[in-house]
């Protein structure tokens, strides 16, 4: 393997480390700060860093087959998972945020400020650009669409972030009982496109011929 390949995979793998610490920690603190104040964004957005968690350890799981150096076939096959695994994460985070904010609209239901919250999405304002930049850069230097594709993962999620910080304050300071629900509902058009972008990529990878 070309030695610049082998020390761009081993730093990309490294990326997919952090994203996963990372979003471990958004998904404990958002999902108790969520389920706390009854914000159907909050809940959401953690939901959204479980897919993440998913996405980024298939990806390293992927990176770390061709750092091994397994086949050619294998590694083929682990890119085409990948972008399953990216495209399926997109549905899920889709299908929920719809279900919850239509129903919180419905129910008109005003959830309570939430500090925890806000503190975990300010401090994602700052980390999650880091890794976008990172994703993106390697999966240029890789040639790596699905990396480039995971990139727009996180996009969504800091698009998610943005929206939910934004109906937060909007339900706090300007009484918008709507601006929760609302919030979260923005991300749904934009994830199912990079979704449905994922699953197109990933049936364009054949994996049938062998090193």
């Amino acid at each position: 393997m070309d030695q610049q390949r082998y020390k761009y995979l081993k730093k990309a793998r490294k990326v997919q480390v952090y994203n996963i610490i990372y979003d471990i920690i958004e998904v404990i603190v958002s999902l108790i700060a969520g389920f706390t104040s009854g914000s159907a964004a909050l809940i959401g957005w953690g939901l959204d860093s479980v897919i993440e968690v998913v996405s980024a350890s298939t990806l390293w799981w992927r990176l770390h087959g061709e750092i091994k150096d397994i086949e050619e076939q294998q590694v083929r096959k682990r890119e085409k998972i990948t972008f399953f695994v990216i495209a399926a994460s997109f549905l899920l985070v889709s299908s929920f945020i719809t279900y919850d904010s239509i129903s919180k609209l419905i129910a008109q239901k005003t959830p309570s400020w939430s500090t925890t919250g806000v503190i975990i999405l300010v401090i994602s304002l700052v980390v999650n650009p880091i890794l976008i930049w990172y994703k993106y850069r390697y999966g240029k230097k890789l040639d790596s669409k699905e990396l480039i594709a995971d990139s727009k993962d996180t996009f969504v999620c800091l698009y998610q972030t943005i929206a939910v910080l934004s109906g937060l304050l909007a339900v706090r300071y300007l009484d918008w009982w709507w601006a929760d629900p609302v919030a979260a509902f923005l991300i749904v058009p934009y994830a199912l496109k990079e979704g449905w972008e994922a699953f197109q990529n990933g049936r364009k990878i054949s994996y049938s011929s062998s090193k």
